[in-house]
């Protein structure tokens, strides 16, 4: 983790750098960019017209406009701005799995870190700004957005220098973030989403209710998901340390993967009923397919619907 090359992997970036991320609604930005803005200024692109009141700007008078109707009339046009994305990831205690990974197979917080790499790389390299908030049952570090293509470093050294652990409270840590995020924008939600489910839903619908385009991306480990075991094992909480449970696997398997789907099942429904994207990460797929097939797949979404 030390070398911050690890969240950059060439082939993730090869294939992500050519598509475009588009928040699907109107969001607000600082600087000029790609993307517009709900308000009206005088810049880009024009928009509408309307009455002439004294105090305007007499350069932005339509004199054709005034020709043809007699009437003053001012020229209004859209604010290209760029686009604000905070990427929001779960360094609590269970993104740790597997703790004692084998050589070619990532954490899920090495996971989680390197997709939030790969899409703050993409966000900058478009000219747009990108913030990070960590998480646990706090939020344990928030730099704010930024266009400047150096501020990746920055970026990248909070990931390398965080540890996982502590326990998810989405319940404190979702309403405080939508309180702190003041302007429309998109949020990138990466975590493995265990913890109470009523609380992410509460969490996602104030993020939502303040006008955020939201991105789920729910990383589970591939035990998680396949659970493979099949010998006698020793579970052991990874949040509730004095948590322990030895067990036949084989005679909880089919019971566990039904939970498992369910929960699944049942945050993607949420998603959808709240207009969030939502997309299942598993550790176990390569990081450059699972990214690019899931921003193309975005895109084509929002062009069906422009």
């Amino acid at each position: 983790m030390s070398d911050s090359k690890n969240f950059f992997q060439p082939d993730v970036l090869s294939k992500i750098s050519r598509l475009e991320l588009r928040a699907r609604r109107v969001v607000e930005g600082f600087v000029n960019g790609l993307h517009r803005s709900p308000y009206k200024g005088f810049s880009v692109e024009f928009a509408e017209h309307r009455q002439y009141v004294p105090g305007d700007d007499v350069r932005h008078l339509d004199w054709r406009a005034y020709a043809k109707t007699d009437r003053l009339l001012i020229k209004e046009y859209e604010v290209e701005t760029n686009l604000r994305t905070h990427m929001v990831l779960d360094c609590s205690r269970s993104m740790a799995y597997p703790e004692h990974p084998d050589t070619d197979r990532m954490t899920k917080w090495q996971y989680g870190a390197t997709t939030a790499a790969c899409i703050a790389h993409l966000l900058l390299h478009q000219q747009d700004g990108v913030g990070l908030t960590l998480f646990d049952d706090q939020i344990r570090r928030r730099l704010p957005v930024s266009s400047n293509r150096a501020s990746l470093v920055g970026f990248i050294r909070s990931l390398e220098e965080t540890t996982p652990d502590n326990a998810t409270d989405t319940k404190t840590v979702f309403p405080h973030l939508a309180e702190q995020l003041p302007r429309r924008g998109m949020v990138v939600l990466i975590s493995d989403f265990l913890t109470d489910f009523d609380d992410i839903v509460n969490g996602l619908q104030r993020l939502r209710f303040a006008q955020h385009d939201v991105m789920v991306l729910h990383v589970l480990d591939r035990d998680e998901l396949e659970f493979p075991f099949t010998d006698q094992t020793l579970f052991e909480g990874l949040e509730e340390v004095d948590t322990e449970i030895r067990t036949d696997p084989q005679s909880l398997r089919a019971a566990y993967l039904e939970a498992v789907q369910a929960f699944i099942s049942r945050l993607r429904a949420v998603c959808l009923d709240h207009a969030i994207d939502y997309e299942l990460l598993s550790t176990a797929d390569p990081l450059d397919v699972t990214l690019s097939r899931y921003l193309a797949n975005r895109l084509h979404r929002q062009r069906a619907t422009a």
